[in-house]
């Protein structure tokens, strides 16, 4: 059975255990309040045992040496008892069956006070000169035959006449006292002890759970802090936390960024990829719509496709990535550009756009394929969008640091309306469109913004000096 248990890896006390950690610390504080009380009342009661019977011991001698400066003895050494008894230390003493009685024993004799006469006393031996006994409990039978225990105390002198100082004999005097007197005393201790013990252990649990309150009260606070959290009340966990829990909410804010990034990396991959699918489509549809022939239709349809196809693995593995490679071989830019000039002519075809190239045979770009198709791909359809009747693409290399390669400038510019310098960060923003009226997305700039990020390159936007619309430039640093 215990090797079942131990195979399963359940504890076996989770089910008794509370789930609260306000409920695990106050039983655990009770548990231990408890223990302690107890354990204090203990070790009190067990100290005052030993006082007691030390006081007890006390008063017995006290009464002992009382008789022994009273008591007075006859010619033939008998003790009195009208000098004893007519002035006895207790009232007790002279009470029959009082619990409380006195005796001296002599070598031949013995004598009782009068609370002793009728109860059957022990008589103690004769002890030696200066010698003490503290005994007890010793049993004795009471008048009424019942049994009974008393404490006995005695001490041994030598008594010398005062008449004559030849005239000496050795005495012992025992006072005996009810073991019920010293129960008494313990259990009025006892009472005493618990109820201040228990009226102490009420405050201290009631103090335990208002500092237990107050030291949870942080804990409390995240809690209603992530429940606002998932409702969308709050953005993220604040910073006003004690630094046991900075950790945890820094952790759950690093959470909840991550998971907003992760969901907006996915909704961005998904626009992107039908922002990017969305211009061989449109050639497509103008090839259907123009009625072209079936053999050149049929391999426009193969192209667009196969473009489809990279554009779908590009944007997949890009998503996958998350980035693009630091090392990747140069490629030449005219060869991409007039791949995509050519389908946004299809596109355009109606406003009969003429994109005019300057490019360096030099300028080359150091990154992924579906990158430079992406980034030049955006900013001339942007351009034939708003141009008006011509979009000039310039691509020339940017000298860097000796040794190393170049960077890459590329600048598209059209002689649309262009674009208030007050628009610009308003227009490069994911979703929105320059004009609402011109069909579209409004998601394209924002990807070559994204690239340009992510190749630590810069994109400016301006007026046209030449063509006088807008001019998308795009400068990547050399040496990367």
């Amino acid at each position: 059975m215990l090797k079942a248990a131990t195979s399963t890896g359940r504890d076996p006390f989770s089910g008794w255990r509370p789930r609260s950690l306000r409920a695990r610390q106050l039983l655990a504080a009770s548990l231990g309040l408890v223990a302690f009380l107890f354990l204090a009342g203990y070790a009190l009661d067990k100290a005052f045992q030993p006082t007691a019977q030390r006081n007890l011991r006390e008063r017995m001698a006290s009464y002992a040496k009382a008789y022994l400066n009273g008591i007075d003895f006859d010619r033939d050494n008998a003790v009195i008892d009208y000098v004893v008894d007519t002035n006895p230390p207790d009232s007790r003493f002279v009470r029959p069956g009082s619990g409380l009685y006195a005796q001296v024993v002599l070598q031949d004799s013995h004598w009782v006070s009068r609370s002793g006469e009728g109860p059957e006393l022990p008589v103690g031996p004769m002890l030696a000169p200066k010698q003490e006994v503290f005994e007890g409990p010793l049993p004795i039978t009471e008048i009424d035959g019942s049994r009974s225990e008393v404490y006995r105390y005695g001490i041994g002198l030598i008594w010398t006449s005062p008449s004559d100082a030849n005239n000496e004999f050795p005495i012992t005097v025992y006072i005996l006292e009810d073991t019920a007197a010293l129960a008494a005393q313990l259990r009025v201790f006892r009472g005493a002890l618990w109820v201040y013990l228990g009226g102490a252990g009420v405050v201290l649990l009631l103090l335990q759970m208002y500092v237990l309150r107050w030291s949870l009260r942080p804990l409390n606070r995240v809690v209603d802090e992530l429940e606002q959290v998932q409702r969308g009340q709050l953005e993220h966990m604040s910073q006003r936390h004690p630094r046991e829990l900075e950790p945890l909410t820094e952790s759950i804010n690093a959470l909840i960024e991550s998971e907003r990034e992760h969901l907006d990396r996915q909704r961005n991959t998904l626009a992107d990829l039908a922002h990017s699918l969305k211009t061989p489509l449109a050639v497509l549809r103008a090839q259907l719509d123009d009625g072209v022939h079936a053999i050149a239709l049929r391999d426009e349809l193969d192209t667009q496709l196969r473009r489809m196809n990279n554009l779908v693995s590009y944007q997949l593995a890009r998503a996958a990535s998350g980035g693009h490679k630091l090392f990747a071989a140069p490629l030449p830019i005219e060869p991409h550009a007039e791949e995509i000039v050519r389908g946004l002519e299809k596109v355009y075809a109606a406003k009969r756009v003429i994109c005019e190239f300057e490019i360096d045979p030099a300028a080359r770009f150091h990154g992924e394929p579906g990158d430079l198709q992406e980034l030049m791909g955006n900013l001339l359809e942007n351009a034939f969008k708003w141009a008006r009747s011509r979009v000039l693409l310039t691509v020339a290399p940017v000298s860097g640091v000796p040794n190393r390669r170049a960077g890459l400038l590329l600048a598209v510019d059209d002689d649309g309306p262009g674009i208030a310098e007050e628009d610009v960060a308003h227009v490069l923003q994911r979703g929105v469109r320059g004009d609402e009226r011109v069909q579209g997305h409004g998601i394209g700039l924002a990807i070559v913004q994204d690239l340009v990020k992510d190749y630590r390159g810069e994109l400016h936007v301006g007026r046209s000096p030449e063509l006088g619309g807008a001019r998308f430039e795009v400068r990547l640093p050399a040496g990367l």
